[in-house]
């Protein structure tokens, strides 16, 4: 991070894109879109 409390965009879509990528290796590429989502909306709460 940048060293403050805020985030800029391209830090919180290097977070974004390493979740998904994370989930998706966790789970593989066979699982409706829904599942994703809301496996990375339980992420993103914890």
């Amino acid at each position: 991070m940048n060293g403050k409390d805020q985030i800029n965009e391209n830090e919180l879509s290097n977070i974004n894109l390493g979740v998904a990528i994370d989930i998706h290796t966790q789970f593989g590429p066979r699982l409706l879109e829904n599942v994703y989502k809301k496996v990375l909306a339980i992420n993103f709460k914890t």
